[in-house]
């Protein structure tokens, strides 16, 4: 247990922490405006946009970012004064401090060649490897690929029409979190200044006016935006003394995106072209790492079968905060990365017997190589447990038997499978 003081300290420190990455916003920062995609396809689709770090000068940050790194090193140096270096609290904090620090120089550098190693850094590359003589993120996106183009090609799983307009889309998915969130205030609304189809804040749901839905896709945004990254922002605005918790720095948002596609998954709420979409996003990341430029991940797109839109929409977000004949920004690798690294501290931790665990994932935004500290946090009562926990975080047996199985028949063969099962499916 930790004494007032220091509790005290942790409070006003966490605090700080919350106020000075306020005003960071990555995505706001790289994105393109509408008019360079109007050009673009003005020019029938063959010349790369023209973005240059001048371009990116023109947006306003809203802050100072030298000022910036220099109060968030202040602070680091603060919470290591205060609260000594071994704290769990202190590495935690202090943890957050360097990632801001990097990203703050990420956005400044946009438009160069350090965006990219600094977007590395951050969020990783498409031929990391998750363990020494294993497969690449990449790879591992090539083998899922195979699957799912099998069962896209199938006449038996047909996609859901996109026939909900997006203002009754909002009214439904408001209905759904009434339902399924009751402790949780959020609200869904339209917006008209987003890339992607939806986007969560801490509150509340946004989602593109000019875009249509399927009931499907409401489904998943309820699981993934909702119970996911709504639900473990308010989880954090309710900590007692780490309320840094309800802020994400990169590496926990790729425990986000990993939480948000598993739960897709355990929920039935996935379809394979959903899934298609997040390896798509490898495969085109991969290709300009590559050194592909944006018309040739654009015809790329083109030629797996994506729509113009569709295409133009991936690869913006490709090449984001970069240029168009410059490497990616690789942010997108989080959504299949922190799947597999979330997936596999799930079923360890099933193994080893210690399920009662897996809720702390919940607490708030954090990275699974800080896991660790949250438990050891979470057992000296500075962090408490989760006010708002899904469905298949709250009772555990069903998750626990499903990975249990699943770690059992992963000890099979699936070539030898596929060879003897094969001839009994006509």
């Amino acid at each position: 247990m930790f004494d007032a003081q220091l509790l005290s300290n942790a409070r006003q420190l966490s605090d700080r922490l919350v106020q000075l990455q306020a005003p960071i916003r990555i995505l706001d920062a790289v994105n393109w405006d509408r008019g360079v995609k109007e050009t673009f396809f003005k020019h029938g689709c063959e010349r790369n946009p023209q973005i240059d770090a001048a371009y990116y000068q023109q947006k306003s940050l809203g802050f100072n970012p030298e000022k910036l790194r220099h109060e968030l090193a202040e602070l680091q140096r603060d919470i290591v004064r205060q609260l000594g270096r071994l704290n769990p609290a202190s590495q935690l904090m202090s943890r957050a401090c360097r990632e801001y620090r990097d990203v703050v120089r990420m956005i400044e550098a946009r438009g160069t060649d350090e965006f990219h190693e600094l977007s590395v850094e951050l969020f990783g590359h498409p031929d990391d490897v998750f363990h020494a003589n294993e497969p690449s993120l990449s790879e591992l996106a090539t083998m899922l690929q195979r699957p799912l183009d099998s069962l896209l090609a199938s006449d038996t799983m047909p996609e859901e029409k996109k026939s909900i307009n997006a203002a009754d889309a909002v009214q439904i998915l408001q209905q759904q979190l009434n339902t399924s969130m009751p402790s949780v205030d959020v609200s869904v609304m339209l917006s008209d200044g987003i890339v992607s189809d939806a986007a969560a804040g801490s509150d509340r749901i946004k989602l593109n006016q000019d875009v249509q839905f399927s009931q499907r896709e409401l489904d998943i945004l309820e699981v993934h935006e909702g119970w996911i990254h709504v639900g473990t922002t308010q989880n954090g605005l309710q900590q007692p003394y780490l309320t840094c918790l309800s802020k994400g720095t990169p590496s926990a948002t790729i425990t986000q995106e990993g939480l948000a596609v598993l739960t897709e998954v355990v929920t039935l709420r996935s379809t394979p072209r959903r899934l298609a979409k997040l390896v798509q996003r490898i495969h085109a990341v991969a290709l300009a790492a590559a050194g592909a430029e944006f018309v040739e991940v654009y015809r790329h797109g083109i030629e797996q079968g994506m729509s113009a839109d569709e295409s133009y929409t991936l690869t913006q977000r490709v090449f984001r905060g970069s240029t168009a004949t410059g490497k990616p920004f690789t942010k997108d690798l989080a959504y299949i990365r922190g799947f597999v690294l979330v997936y596999n501290l799930i079923r360890v931790a099933v193994q080893l017997g210690k399920v009662d665990r897996l809720p702390l994932l919940l607490t708030g935004k954090i990275a699974i190589d800080d896991f660790r500290l949250i438990c050891e946090l979470a057992d000296s009562g500075m962090i408490t447990t989760p006010k708002f926990v899904p469905p298949h975080f709250k009772d555990l047996r069903g998750l626990a038997t499903w990975l249990s199985v699943g770690r059992f028949l992963g000890d099979f063969s699936f070539t030898q499978l596929e060879n003897d099962y094969r001839p009994l499916i006509p």
